[in-house]
């Protein structure tokens, strides 16, 4: 059972820069997706950025991109989210995910982190 483990939430300022970074305990050989997704108070989970590990292709939802980049480091088993130019509409809970398949449908990814808040003030 693969685990991830989120860092690097808290509190910004509207324009500010946030890196998360998500920690999974085990190689890439039980996942092929990694992805950042988000969830604003009595919302869904809405997928933010999705990494395909092999390809190392990227795909950004079209409110985040040009300002967040996420990249994977496979030595140290770590996917990171950094966070330019922040809005509050950024304002969120982030999880990281891993899994098999990928795409912007939470219920793909087998694993998931705790989640780290992120807020952003006006």
């Amino acid at each position: 059972q693969v685990q991830l483990v989120e860092s690097g939430g808290g509190l910004v300022q509207a324009g500010g820069s946030l890196r998360l970074s998500c920690v999974a305990s085990e190689d890439s050989y039980s996942y092929y997706y990694m992805a950042w997704f988000r969830a604003a108070p009595g919302k869904g989970r809405e997928g933010v950025a999705i990494m395909y590990l092999a390809g190392a292709s990227t795909w950004y939802a079209d409110s985040v991109k040009g300002r967040f980049t996420i990249s994977h480091d496979k030595g140290t088993k770590t996917l990171t989210l950094q966070m330019n130019s922040l809005k509050p509409v950024d304002s969120a809970m982030y999880y990281c995910a891993a899994g098999r398949l990928g795409g912007l449908s939470a219920s793909v990814y087998g694993y998931w982190g705790q989640g780290t808040q992120v807020t952003v003030s006006s």
